[in-house]
């Protein structure tokens, strides 16, 4: 009997140890001090688990030259919408299961992120102060927002080159694509001299000329690229992007406008903490940024500086179009926008959701 009941003694405790086990938490948070004891950390791990909205194609040239620098850790890269992102951690979050480690914060979901995010002394892994935002957040590319043109549609002369020329009659009844969320009207929650209240007024404005509203900013896009709508809200790197494969699309000289800075962060929970520490650190180098400027993903001044204009695409092309841009400098900006975009959406007509 006592035989019998000390093996179910011993017998229990591997049980308890096998749940333990299988329903562990997240690994420790590396205790390093450095990138040299940051990248042995990560080494152990031997990947990183990367999810951000962009194509992989586009990631690609970073992804090769971190996996190229630091040999022995393999980087497993999904393009998942942002506010998606928002929603998979939250539920991982709280059901301690988390399966990714680096993760995106732009927009509306930079408030929703803060929250979830691992702690991390980015200087200590020589992430540029700059580039460090609301302490956890490091911010690697920025994608301005713009309006965007076909340049078959149409005549040089013919262009909107103000906020004010894109209310003319003329692209009355569809001949605008306009993305529905209405985020492509943050500058003038920005912007001094344009103005919150000006700016639903403007969107008020703009409603009554009916234009062709889409979901996304992609798709307002791929009008403007297909000539379905000669004149659409747009991303710069899609723009550059097609611009560069002969596409007939180029950016409007329409501004000033939102730079749209999009951040990177560690989840707090990640399976692989020092190595999303170390690929996050990588992307804010000089090493990193080189390799993201060729798809046009990487970081640009906060306002309007056209000292890179040569080296920068993105940078070159809002110059060479007149385009003023203004940045996000503080998390007080993203509660603004977080009333004012609902504000928006009512005044295009778009809140039906």
């Amino acid at each position: 009997m006592k035989r019998f009941r000390r093996r179910l003694c011993m017998a229990s405790v591997m049980a308890v140890a096998v749940v333990l086990t299988a329903c562990g938490g997240p690994p420790p948070v590396p205790d390093t001090k450095n990138l040299d004891e940051l990248y042995q950390a990560a080494k152990a791990e031997g990947e990183v688990v990367w999810f951000a909205p962009k194509p992989e194609a586009q990631m690609k040239p970073a992804i090769e030259a971190f996996e190229k620098k630091y040999p022995g850790i393999e980087v497993r890269y999904t393009n998942k919408k942002a506010p998606d992102l928002v929603t998979q951690l939250n539920v991982e979050q709280a059901a301690d299961r988390v399966t990714f480690d680096v993760s995106n914060a732009g927009g509306l979901t930079v408030l929703p992120s803060q929250s979830m995010a691992a702690k991390v002394d980015w200087a200590s892994y020589e992430v540029p102060s700059d580039q460090i935002f609301a302490d956890d957040f490091v911010y690697v590319w920025a994608v301005p927002k713009v309006w965007a043109y076909n340049t078959d549609a149409l005549a040089p002369n013919d262009v909107p080159s103000s906020w004010d020329d894109l209310l003319d009659p003329q692209w009355n009844g569809g001949k605008l694509s306009v993305e529905s969320r209405g985020s492509f009207m943050t500058v003038w929650a920005q912007d001094p001299t344009l103005g919150a209240d000006a700016g639903l007024d403007y969107a008020s404005r703009l409603a009554e000329l009916k234009p062709h509203y889409t979901e996304n900013t992609t798709q307002a896009h791929t009008l403007v690229v297909s000539g379905q709508t000669p004149v659409g809200t747009d991303l710069i790197n899609l723009v550059l992007e097609d611009e560069s494969k002969g596409a007939p699309v180029a950016v409007a000289p329409v501004g000033p406008t939102n730079a749209n800075k999009s951040y990177l962060f560690v989840a707090d929970g990640a399976p692989h903490p020092a190595a999303g520490r170390l690929l996050t650190a990588f992307l804010a180098s000089d090493e990193g940024q080189s390799a993201l400027v060729d798809t046009y993903n990487s970081v640009i001044p906060t306002n309007t500086d056209c000292t890179d204009a040569a080296t920068n695409r993105v940078i070159g092309a809002l110059c060479a179009a007149g385009v003023e841009w203004f940045s996000e400098t503080d998390i007080a900006q993203y509660e603004q926008f977080s009333d004012f975009f609902p504000e928006v959406e009512e005044a295009l007509g778009t809140n039906v959701n």
